[in-house]
């Protein structure tokens, strides 16, 4: 079988190999641009629908090799029944990416010698083992502490739900099953086990795939009830030789969902920067986004998006329909009724010696709205025989030096590559006099 990208899951689980243009709302200024996970070198998506204890999770994730080779091992607190297990549409990821994503606006000045118009703005609102293999194995949990809980076909995966008392013998049941398991696995395995979790183990089913006629894999999604509201990001480091990237969308009836564990800081966003980076705003939202990372020292969950998934204002791209919300894993729907969705979208770079633990999380009634947006304010070009006119055109000397200093100081760029790239002159000193008689 020739190489496919995998669209699959998910940074939470040992990735295991066997042997294994939009449209725009009105507002004051137009969307042009944004920065979604196509930045990002094998980013992780996650979607988590949650209300109370009730939790939906859909897991998406770049894998790019071998369909028979992919595996996965994910731990989940409760035993999951096969009618929890379901296949999601890799298309609600996509479009929740795009409707969240961090965005680019412009806004042209208006004729300064003109009166203010008032803005009246825009609502906010694998084959199974033979029967002796199968007793071999019987003997092999036994020996190890190991045992297959439940076991099920769910499109074109095979699943196992695994129990375990020890993680030397899961690591080993693991391997002696095909699971080519990376070293060192089997301490981040104790921590899952002392909680009484289950292990989500799932590998492609040939068979079954050749069936769906899909070129990739596609997401899956369980539902589980519990009181824990955390990703278990730890056992994802094992495969991990650098940073990781994790998207998460975070879909709540109440408010703001925030890490509890880490830090979690709005990503700096409504800053002005020069016009030329309309045309390299992917460039200018990665260095941006690295240098807020070294800031804080490299160990917060970064907020890029809250919003009421009702509205948008600007859109990135359209509100998901019911429907569509259904899909992402939305529970609490219910048709005739009004039924509150809000969205967090959390940025997660981490790596294992900042990031020790997994991500607990906790939902709040905080419904304000935040956005990563970045702003190009074009100057008005036309004739200006006024006064107002001609402070604007000093004023604009001024706000394009703020500009060329602000996107200096978000991206760690340098200052005379900007001003050279934003056909700015070096900025001049004034004589002292024109503060006293302005020309």
């Amino acid at each position: 079988m020739k190489p496919v990208r995998l669209l699959l899951t998910c940074l939470l689980a040992i990735v295991a190999v066997l042997w294994f243009a939009p449209s725009a709302w009105a507002f004051c200024g137009f969307y042009v641009s944004k920065a979604d996970t196509k930045l990002y070198n094998q980013a992780s998506q996650v979607i988590i629908a949650r209300d109370g204890k009730r939790t939906l999770l859909t897991m998406a994730n770049d894998y790019q090799g071998e369909v028979k080779d992919f595996a996965i091992v994910v731990p989940v607190p409760v035993l999951l029944q096969k009618e929890q297990i379901h296949i999601g549409d890799p298309k609600i990821i996509e479009r929740l990416d795009a409707f969240s994503a961090p965005r680019l606006v412009e806004y042209f000045d208006p004729n300064p010698c003109t009166p203010p118009m008032l803005y009246n703005g825009a609502p906010v609102p694998s084959s199974l083992p033979a029967e002796s293999a199968k007793d071999r194995q019987q003997r092999n949990e036994n020996t190890l502490g190991v045992t297959i809980e439940a076991r099920y076909t769910v499109g074109e995966y095979d699943i196992l739900i695994l129990g375990a008392k020890e993680s030397d013998g899961l690591e080993t049941w693991l391997r002696q099953n095909g699971y080519r398991i990376p070293d060192g696995a089997s301490r981040l395995l104790q921590p899952y086990i002392r909680q009484k979790m289950k292990f989500f183990v799932a590998k492609v089913n040939l068979g079954e795939f050749e069936k769906t006629g899909f070129q990739s894999l596609r997401p899956l999604q369980m539902a589980y009830e519990s009181p824990k509201f955390m990703l278990p990001i730890r056992l994802g480091m094992v495969n991990a030789q650098a940073e990781q990237d994790l998207i998460a969308y975070v879909l709540s009836p109440k408010g703001q969902t925030e890490v509890t564990n880490y830090r979690t800081v709005k990503i700096p966003s409504d800053s002005e920067i020069p016009l030329y980076v309309k045309d390299e705003f992917g460039d200018f939202y990665k260095s941006m986004f690295k240098t807020a990372y070294n800031r804080e020292a490299k160990k917060v969950a970064f907020m890029e998006y809250t919003w009421d998934m009702a509205s948008c204002d600007p859109c990135s791209a359209e509100p998901l329909t019911q429907e569509e919300l259904r899909k992402a894993g939305v529970f609490w729907l219910n048709p005739n009724t009004y039924n509150p969705v809000f969205i967090t979208r959390l940025h997660v770079r981490y790596t294992r010696d900042k990031f020790p633990e997994d991500l607990m999380f906790q939902e709040t009634s905080n419904r304000e709205f935040f956005q990563g947006r970045y702003v190009l304010r074009h100057p008005f070009t036309g004739e200006m025989n006024c006064p107002a006119g001609r402070e604007y055109q000093r004023a604009l000397v001024k706000r394009s030096e703020e500009q060329v200093q602000t996107l200096a100081r978000l991206t760690g760029w340098n200052v005379s590559e900007i001003r050279k790239k934003a056909k700015l002159e070096p900025e001049k000193s004034v004589p002292w006099w024109r503060n006293v008689w302005p020309q």
